[in-house]
Parts: structure tokens; C-alpha cells; sequence
């Protein structure tokens, strides 16, 4: 992530920053073929995995929102609080070869998933994992998916549902010449490469239920342009694009509805441009129609920017201080505005603190922010990119080597106001 480069026009339009990858190295793994029929795992759940409960985490008292009855707000609700398999699956600029095109699982977080991972997030509390990735790096000519990497994605959903977890699973990194752009100049293609991967996901995993949830796309936006990261309504480009990516949520919708079986009715989730806040609060954004009535708006908010995101900003979030949540009950008011109060779900696929040797702060940050979102009937899911040292952004809250929860206040806090 170029931070500099994008603080300054992300601050003046009030857009939130979404997090990238860093990369590192670790170790290999193989995968059957797609085609094998859903398989039974038995994962034993450990115990006490956070230890004692923290007297960090703070108590807090917030109003509650009237969130309209229904099925939609249950199952959002059900997701309560998630975690994301980051810088993981998502890898994209390896440059691997097909005969290793496994080791991308390892290329940025060092380590391949294994089911003791997977346990220890259910342990910890956790009820979803969302899997970003990539699949432009693991297609052919033709947008067939590789076999061995299809395999290899399928059986770490299967964990995670063997660990009775819900699962988000989507199309990642793939803003790129073998995937899509989300422009009108690229339309045909975007749209060939999104059916052919997206019929091809939903057929693998046709038979199951709702415990799945598939996400069209991962901040989709004019990637390398000054506005990648800012809808600037008054720019034909943006406006273009915003709409090229309505095309491509009903696109997405379509081709998954059309495979049938779990698929006919699974929930599905759409995000505006760069899925930020303001890409969904837009006018222009779309939700896509649907005869199921099942969509979910995707969103990724990194907020406040100088204290979630930015490298240089503050390391502070007083809860006696209006200012740094302020922030997040702004963009959380709209988004409950404009979708919850209408029975619209809305997830905030990702959101974090990264480390600033402030770790009081950042139990704050996540005790407020869950609390604000589920006040409003709003799930969050943190990304996790098993990233802890470095001047990089550390998200990281399980070490997958050794299966270590290293801020388990900040779990903790997750955990208290997630219900």
C-alpha cells in the first residue's frame, strides 16, 4: 500500500484507506482435484485458547438502533463477529510457476492454513472466516480455475465448516489484464472473466448450504488512477466506473443464482466502489436485483484512517474523546440510514488497527467499533494478515506458526460486544 500517495485526496474526500498484503515466505502444501464430492472433517475445538479475561477492555454503553424483524438482520446477526484468512489465498504477485502455484497460499503470510488454525478461531469466539482469493494467477486462456488450487481453496472451506464457521468466500486481487477492470472500455472482458470463475466457483460448491456466502468483488476501482481510492462524483471516470460495477454485482448475481442448487438462494454480498463507505452511500451504487431477496451490501472501513490505517497518524482512541468516534458513528449512521433501517444487511467485510506499540488503544478502538456496528445491526470481520513485526501493517492477531493468540485483549473485545 502506497500510503503517502493516496493520504492526501483519501483525507480531503473523508474516503477510508483498505488494507493491502505484505509478503514474506513459509512453507508448501497439495490439494485433491475440484471434483471430489463435499468431504466430512471431524476438527477437535480446543479450550482457553485467550486465557483469562482481560480487565482491559472497556465497558461501554451505547444506544440502540430499531433494526427491522426479518430473516435478513437474523442472519446477519448469526455471522456475529469474523476474521479474515488474509494475505493468504489472496497472493497475487508471486510470479509462480504452475508447478508451484500452491506455495501462493505462503508467498506473503509465510505460512500455510492448517486446521489448528482454523479451531483456534472458532475457539477464540469467532463465528465467520472470510477467504479472500485471487484466481486471475490460476486460470488459463480460457478462465478455466486450476484444478489443484480449486482443491486446495475447497478444503480449507470444508475446515472451516467442519469448525461449524460461516464462510465468505470471493474474487480478491483480480483487478488485472487476466481479470476484470471496471471500466466501460473493459466491460466484455471483465465480464467473461467474472462469469467463467464465478460459474465455476458456484458448480464446486453447489451443494452447500447457507453457511457459505459468496462476495462478488474485493474493492473494485480504477486501480493505478488518482481517484483509485476516491468516488469523485463529479468525474465522468468515476461515474463510469460506479456503474460498470452495478453491472458487474448483477452479473455476479446471475451467473451464481443460475448454477442452482444452495446457490438459488445463498446470501450474496455486493460492494460499491472501492467497497468503501462512500462507494455504497453513493447515489449511483445499485444493489443488485435478486428474486431470493438475498444480498448483503459489502463494506471495508478502516476508521478512523489516522488511527486505523495511517503509518504516520495518531496511536490515541480515548474513549473520553468525541473526535476519533465520532468518525465511526458518521459512516455507520449512513450506512444504517440507507440500507439497515430498509432491511438491507450490511457486512464490514474488513476493518482493523494496525500495531503501533498501542495496545490499550487498540482494545478501545475494537470494543467501540463492534459495539457501534451491532447497535445498528451491522457484523464486522477483522482482517488478520498474519503480520506482527516491521514497519508494514500489522493486523495480525493469531500467529499461525505457532498458533499463538498474541492480543488476546483485543479478541477479547471483539468478543464482548459482538453478541
Amino acid at each position: 500500500m502506497n500510503i503517502l500517495k493516496r493520504l492526501g485526496a483519501l483525507l480531503a474526500a473523508g474516503t477510508l484507506l483498505l488494507c493491502a498484503g505484505c509478503t514474506n515466505g513459509g512453507s508448501g502444501s497439495t490439494a485433491e482435484s475440484s471434483a471430489a464430492p463435499k468431504e466430512e472433517v471431524s476438527i477437535a475445538i480446543p479450550e482457553n485458547v485467550l486465557g483469562a479475561a482481560s480487565t482491559m477492555v472497556p465497558t461501554l454503553d451505547l444506544d440502540k438502533y430499531a433494526i427491522p424483524e426479518g430473516e435478513a438482520m437474523t442472519f446477519v446477526k448469526n455471522l456475529k463477529i469474523g476474521w479474515n484468512l488474509g494475505n493468504t489465498f489472496d497472493a497475487s504477485n508471486a510470479n509462480l510457476s504452475e508447478a508451484s502455484e500452491l506455495d501462493y497460499e505462503k508467498a506473503w503470510c509465510g505460512w500455510i492454513t492448517t486446521t489448528d488454525n482454523i479451531a483456534a478461531i472458532k475457539a477464540a469466539g469467532f463465528n465467520t472466516i472470510r477467504i479472500p482469493v485471487s484466481w486471475h494467477n490460476h486460470v488459463d486462456e480460457n478462465n478455466k480455475i486450476s484444478e489443484k488450487w480449486m482443491a486446495r481453496v475447497k478444503e480449507v472451506v470444508d475446515w472451516c465448516r467442519a469448525c461449524d464457521l460461516y464462510v465468505i468466500l470471493n474474487t480478491h486481487h483480480d483487478i488485472d489484464d487476466k481479470g476484470y477492470y471496471p471500466d466501460t472500455a473493459n466491460f466484455e472482458r471483465s465480464k467473461a472473466f467474472l462469469t467463467a470463475v464465478w460459474t465455476q466457483i458456484a458448480e464446486t460448491f453447489k451443494e452447500y448450504d447457507e453457511h457459505l456466502i459468496l462476495e462478488s468483488l474485493n474493492e473494485p476501482r480504477l486501480m493505478g488512477t488518482t481517484v483509485e481510492w476516491w468516488l469523485d462524483k463529479n468525474k465522468a471516470e468515476c461515474v463510469d466506473s460506479a456503474n460498470i460495477i452495478n453491472q458487474l454485482n448483477q452479473i455476479f448475481v446471475d451467473t451464481v443464482r443460475g448454477v442452482g442448487g444452495g446457490n438459488a438462494t445463498r446470501w450474496l454480498m455486493c460492494p460499491g466502489y472501492a467497497a468503501s463507505p462512500d462507494g455504497a452511500i453513493y447515489d449511483g451504487f445499485v444493489v443488485p436485483t435478486d428474486a431470493a431477496g438475498h444480498i448483503i451490501v459489502s463494506v471495508h472501513a478502516y476508521t478512523p484512517y489516522n488511527f486505523a490505517l495511517n503509518a504516520a497518524g495518531t496511536k490515541d482512541f480515548p474513549l473520553d474523546s468525541s473526535s476519533p468516534k465520532q468518525e465511526i458513528n458518521n459512516f455507520m449512521d449512513n450506512l444504517y440510514g440507507k440500507f439497515v433501517a430498509k432491511g438491507i444487511p450490511v457486512v464490514i467485510g474488513e476493518f482493523g488497527a494496525r500495531n503501533k506499540d498501542n495496545l490499550q488503544d487498540r482494545v478501545n478502538f475494537a470494543a467501540y467499533y463492534v459495539a457501534c456496528a451491532r447497535a445498528r445491526g451491522i457484523t464486522c470481520v477483522w482482517w488478520d494478515n498474519n503480520a506482527f513485526t516491521g514497519s508494514g501493517e500489522n493486523f495480525g492477531l493469531l500467529a499461525r506458526r505457532d498458533n499463538t493468540f498474541l492480543y488476546p485483549d483485543i479478541v477479547q473485545a471483539l468478543m464482548k460486544y459482538a453478541e
